[in-house]
């Protein structure tokens, strides 16, 4: 059964990652918010990442410009929104405030992907150490919010980082290569993680990316 908590501050909100929780409220509207210890956890091996090869060309074809932390709020904000895939989210008022302060703090981070001048797609999540917590993502253009993974995986790799957990594996994360894991190996590699001189990547990257897409289309075969 989840388990509620009241006056969550980002000072606890870390402290309850680094011990494997995370926060979801039932609905957008929902005043509540409950803590989740799933027995079994998302995790998408970054060593392990399966680029098919049509993203990898679109990735690289630089369909999308792609930026870091450029428009945080923003993305979070159409995290949130209901849509025909998606008639609620589990992103209230709440959760929102907590990543935006969390964010100024240095700890949550998102990537954008545009089309000119149009925001078209993205994601954000919480970097500890050399462990990042996927939250949510969303794509208003075909592909947009692959690449933000795609860029968001060549940056945890860069960045020495160890662990992308996703908390539940969806169809379309599955593809990527996520799997579950039990909650006690999910532990032993989040308290490594944590540890981790891991370094967030963010706009310096320049092109370094490119050569990251590259190796891991190579080793998607």
């Amino acid at each position: 059964m989840p388990r509620q908590q009241m006056d969550i501050t980002p000072e606890l909100l870390l402290r309850a990652y680094r011990a494997g929780l995370f926060p979801m409220a039932e609905t957008r509207e929902g005043f509540r918010l409950y803590w989740l210890d799933p027995e079994l956890r998302g995790v998408l091996p970054l060593d392990t990442f399966h680029l098919p090869r049509r993203l990898a060309r679109t990735v690289l074809s630089d369909r999308y410009r792609v930026t870091s932390d450029a428009a945080f709020e923003v993305v979070i904000a159409a995290c949130a929104e209901s849509g025909p895939r998606r008639a609620e989210t589990w992103i209230n008022p709440t959760i929102e405030r907590l990543f935006v302060e969390l964010h100024e703090l240095g700890h949550a981070h998102s990537i954008e992907c545009w089309n000119g001048t149009e925001l078209v797609g993205g994601l954000y999540g919480l970097a500890i150490g050399g462990a990042f917590f996927g939250e949510s993502m969303f794509s208003r253009a075909r592909d947009a919010s692959k690449v933000a993974l795609v860029h968001l995986v060549a940056r945890l790799r860069m960045g020495g980082f160890t662990l992308l957990d996703t908390q539940f594996v969806t169809t379309h994360l599955a593809q990527f290569g996520t799997r579950e894991v039990p909650r006690a190996v999910y532990r032993r590699s989040l308290a490594d993680a944590i540890d981790a001189p891991a370094v967030w990547i963010g706009d310096e990257v320049g092109n370094d990316w490119r050569d990251t897409v590259e190796e891991m289309r190579e080793e998607s075969g």
